[in-house]
Order: C-alpha cells, then sequence, then structure tokens
C-alpha cells in the first residue's frame, strides 16, 4: 500500500433515527442514518410509512387515494357525461 493516500479508518457509534446504536468502523468520523434493521419493514415485518419531504402527502394530494374502484366509476360517469354533451349538441 502506498503511504499517505488511504482515508483514516475510524471505529465509530452508528446511531439510527430510531434509536438504535452499534459500534463499526468507517472512513467518516460519526454516521447518522435514517433507518436500520431493527426498524425496516423488510427485517421487522411491520409496514412503516417512510415519508421523505412529504412526497407521500404530495402525491396524495395531486392525485388522491384512488383505488381501482374509484378510477372506474369515475371514467364510467365520464363517459356518460361526455355522451350527455354529444346528445345535447346534436338537438
Amino acid at each position: 500500500m502506498k503511504e499517505g493516500i488511504h482515508p483514516k479508518y475510524h471505529e465509530v457509534e452508528a446511531r439510527c433515527a430510531c434509536g438504535h446504536t452499534w459500534k463499526t468502523q468507517s472512513t467518516k468520523p460519526e454516521l447518522h442514518l435514517e433507518i436500520c434493521s431493527n426498524c425496516h419493514p423488510f427485517f421487522t415485518g411491520r409496514q412503516k410509512l417512510i415519508d421523505t419531504e412529504g412526497r407521500v402527502e404530495r402525491f396524495t394530494k395531486k392525485f388522491g387515494a384512488q383505488t381501482s374502484e374509484s378510477r372506474k366509476t369515475a371514467a364510467k360517469s365520464a363517459k356518460t357525461a361526455k355522451a350527455k354533451k354529444a346528445t345535447a349538441a346534436a338537438r
């Protein structure tokens, strides 16, 4: 190995947002994580909504909480409204 080109390797305590801490090694002096294996839905089996920067709220505000049934009924009502316009224009 060449001297002086490699970063320093520190023993650090990693901290998760849930409060879990553990010791590891890193080139960074400290580690702060948003999610770890103790709070991640894949490892815990619990569904947890992780909303960073309000993305989920923005999406539901823009598109609403739509289901396939609500989309079908909306398409059906739009189709009937279009048909009513067409018959009114023909008169």
